[in-house]
């Protein structure tokens, strides 16, 4: 099946489930053609896009963040270059962006349409996670991981777990957390708030086979790098923003700018940029199907 019969699907099955709050998620690792599928999809249901990167809502990081605003054309795009190099971002902000924009877009009478690879930002709008809430505690933390995994285990049990907090038993940083969240609520379980989540969605995951998918991370790393992404980086340092601080925008920053301060050369950086972004990819397709055993319907194309 090719990607135009794979869009006149997808825009039938919408078509078949569309009411004014319906709530469309196109989503999948990166370069996998999440913007190109939405945009096809925007211009037959009068949709607009919003836009679930944890990256793109910075300024002047086009190419590093891949934002590729030429595919959108006439579709309205948003949570694009909301904030300025420097800042930070998180999952709290973009529920309060997404819901502010979500509720202006249903005013119109047009049909948001979430696209991203964020997993961790699209998850918290279609499933409450009250727990996320409880702030962490640096002190705390690091008193906890000195524990074993069995005085944690034992700790935690000892305590109780509520009904919908999920555990991941498996990993050390985790049961860490998890104690950490389990001391907070026995002193402060009645300050969490319901938070407001999406309750009609339809959730699609674009899937490319793995030789596609590395062949166009391989391909888009070298047209980024054409496209003048080291000199991006220089223009983000002439602004003011130290070396330390690009490790935080991901990848591209982090790598370019060890580049820059001469500790890869270019080659190196080539190869080293193209394995780790593999591996990310990796890692957005591990979170996506952790947001199925959360119980999120995937539709994968």
């Amino acid at each position: 099946m090719n990607r135009i019969t794979k869009i006149n699907e997808l825009i039938h099955q919408a078509k078949e489930k569309l009411s004014p709050d319906l709530l469309i998620v196109i989503l999948g690792p990166t370069a996998s053609g999440k913007t190109k599928l939405a945009v096809a999809l925007a211009n037959q249901i009068d949709g607009e896009i919003i836009s679930a990167d944890s990256r793109q809502v910075y300024r002047n990081m086009d190419i590093g963040t891949g934002k590729d605003l030429e595919e959108y054309r006439d579709v309205p795009y948003h949570l694009i270059d909301i904030k300025n190099p420097g800042d930070k971002y998180n999952v709290d902000l973009f529920r309060a962006d997404f819901f502010e924009t979500y509720d202006e877009i249903i005013g119109r009478n047009n049909h948001p349409i979430l696209c991203g690879g964020s997993g961790s930002y699209i998850q918290a709008v279609l499933q409450e996670r009250r727990y996320t809430q409880i702030p962490k505690n640096e002190n705390i933390q690091h008193q906890l991981s000195i524990l074993s995994k069995e005085e944690l285990l034992s700790q935690i049990h000892e305590i109780g777990i509520p009904k919908d907090l999920k555990i991941d038993f498996n990993s050390h940083k985790r049961l860490v957390r998890a104690l950490e969240v389990l001391l907070y609520l026995q002193h402060h379980n009645e300050s969490l708030r319901h938070q407001r989540v999406i309750n009609r969605y339809i959730v699609f995951g674009v899937n490319p086979s793995l030789d596609q998918r590395r062949a166009s991370i391989t391909r888009r790393l070298r047209e980024r790098l054409q496209q003048g992404l080291i000199d991006e980086v220089k223009d983000l340092i002439a602004m003011g923003l130290k070396y330390d601080n690009l490790i935080y925008y991901g990848l591209e920053y982090k790598y370019v700018a060890l580049y820059l301060q001469g500790s890869l050369a270019y080659e190196q950086l080539v190869e080293k940029l193209n394995t780790e972004i593999h591996r990310y990819a990796k890692r957005q397709m591990t979170y996506f199907r952790k947001m199925e055993k959360d119980g999120i319907k995937i539709h994968w194309l």
